[in-house]
């Protein structure tokens, strides 16, 4: 148990402890043989209201040693779908939700920490992280928040003087995240499959009237809360596939009905284009590869509503043709979102119907010509402004690349944009900088086997500008060097 409680400024509002008993279980964490706080998210921080700047109590709040003023911490319940096999109860057996807070747009959020020690949950773990894994999904959903994808965000790191035992022994550590909530598809599965409907409409008001409060009012408000989630997953994973990024484990355990990127364990961003890309040391099959990623979403959306067809309507089939009508419309929403993207990428001013079939004749012309994503998309945009033809330069064979271009040159002509504005508009959403793996496992590497965290530090404050040429950054827009070789993540990691 914690033996003092500290101030962090903070008000805290723990609706989810309130509201919602029997969906959790109290929880402290351990106490850490010597915390210190490493990274500080001072920008967040400054956002949610945190005014102490003792480094040491922050470092003994942020380990989950001991308590901040009104915190109310738990460890929450859910179940899930991984790799498509159930299980019935899994729940947070590294974390603890050491509330909410709400930020100074009145925004609620939860505060949780990664890596604090075993829960009721930890089936048999220890329920610690390593440096390495706490670094990566601060610098990965940290990314992802500049990019302008929704996803849970990293507040501070904590190292606890630790060492974890495993591939090696390594330096423990502990993550502060932030997220809308961590309600996920898998929390209701836990109560569906117990048969506890009453708890599944518990838990569907509370997550309505926290994340969709205009559907209170709805005529049916648990369809079209499907629906709400439906479209913000859609508007997601459009998202992802739009700037390379593989989540890796897609189960539905990880999909959040707040429309959240959440647990970045071995997700990656492709640096070739490749539709089947996996960097799953697991994923054998390519369940969760770069092009699954909507059909994986679908299905998990699929698994949300099964848990509230008695809520829906009394007839089981009536129930079952409505929540099936509400799931199938996931493709119309997915296609919109993710060709709205592509024509921004593309420096399209407006829509024609041609428009999809000209975006995916550029993925065709990319496949298996090793060309790299990221880059491609920028050098269009150079190449405009420049009035040159250097994207050839990045295929093997660039005849079929050539035969589009010349497609693409045509319909912008058919726009009256100018070309500096359509040049500007093409950089503002196609990033210059992401995570590339390559520098995101120097940076882990650097901190774990070294104590030097200038790489990550440097990383992070490049990647938190991702569409603006930085100063001595021309190293950070580069693909891997061919040594790198295959990339692999581990879960966990």
């Amino acid at each position: 148990m914690s033996s003092m409680e500290i101030d962090l400024g903070l008000t805290f509002d723990n609706s989810y402890a309130e509201e919602l008993e029997g969906f959790y279980v109290a929880c402290q964490g351990d106490r850490a043989p010597s915390p210190e706080l490493v990274k500080l998210n001072a920008p967040l921080a400054e956002n949610i209201g945190l005014t102490n700047t003792d480094s040491g109590e922050l470092a003994t709040v942020f380990s989950g040693s001991d308590a901040p003023i009104g915190a109310s911490s738990l460890a929450q319940v859910y179940a899930g779908h991984q790799f498509g096999g159930f299980t019935p109860q899994l729940g947070d057996g590294r974390a603890l939700l050491l509330g909410e807070v709400l930020d100074k747009q009145g925004n609620r959020l939860d505060l949780q920490l990664k890596g604090s020690g075993p829960t009721t949950f930890s089936r048999r773990g220890d329920g610690k992280a390593v440096l390495g894994a706490v670094l990566r999904e601060y610098i990965m959903s940290e990314a992802m928040h500049a990019l302008n994808i929704p996803t849970t965000r990293a507040l501070a790191v904590v190292t606890t003087g630790e060492s974890i035992m495993r591939s090696q022994f390594l330096p423990g550590a502990v993550l502060t995240r932030i997220a809308s909530s961590h309600l996920r598809v898998g929390t209701f599965q836990f109560f569906s499959a117990r048969g506890e409907q009453d708890k599944v409409k518990q838990l569907a008001d509370y997550a309505i009237a926290r994340h969709y409060p205009e559907l209170k009012e709805s005529q049916q408000p648990y369809l079209d809360f499907i629906c709400a989630v439906r479209d913000k997953q859609a508007e997601l994973v459009a998202k992802w596939l739009l700037v390379g990024f593989v989540h890796g484990v897609m189960n539905t355990d990880n999909m959040t009905i707040s429309g959240e990127t959440i647990d970045y364990g071995p997700c990656a961003f492709v640096d070739n284009y490749d539709t089947n890309a996996v960097f799953s040391s697991i994923d054998e099959q390519g369940r969760y590869s770069y092009n699954n990623q909507p059909v994986i979403a679908q299905w998990n959306l699929a698994r949300l509503a099964e848990t509230l067809l008695p809520l829906i309507n009394d007839d089981r089939d009536e129930a079952i043709t409505q929540a099936t009508e509400a799931v199938t419309g996931f493709w119309d929403k997915f296609h919109h979102f993710w060709l709205t993207g592509m024509r921004a990428k593309l420096g399209l001013s407006t829509a024609m119907e041609t428009d999809l079939a000209l975006c995916e004749q550029l993925l065709e012309t990319m496949s298996g010509q090793e060309v790299d994503f990221t880059q491609l998309f920028r050098q269009l945009a150079s190449d405009l402004a420049s009035g040159n033809s250097e994207s050839q330069t990045l295929f093997k064979d660039a005849e079929k690349f050539n035969l589009w271009r010349d497609s693409w040159l045509a319909r912008l002509a058919q726009e009256s944009l100018s070309t500096p504005d359509r040049v500007e508009m093409m950089n503002g959403v196609n990033p210059l900088y992401i995570p590339r793996n390559h520098l995101v496992e120097h940076a882990i590497d650097a901190a774990e086997q070294e104590g030097d965290l200038q790489p990550f530090e440097k990383l992070i404050a490049v990647l938190a500008t991702p569409y603006t040429p930085q100063v001595d950054a021309d190293d950070y827009a580069k693909p891997a060097p061919e040594s790198f070789g295959r990339y692999t993540t581990y879960c966990g990691t």
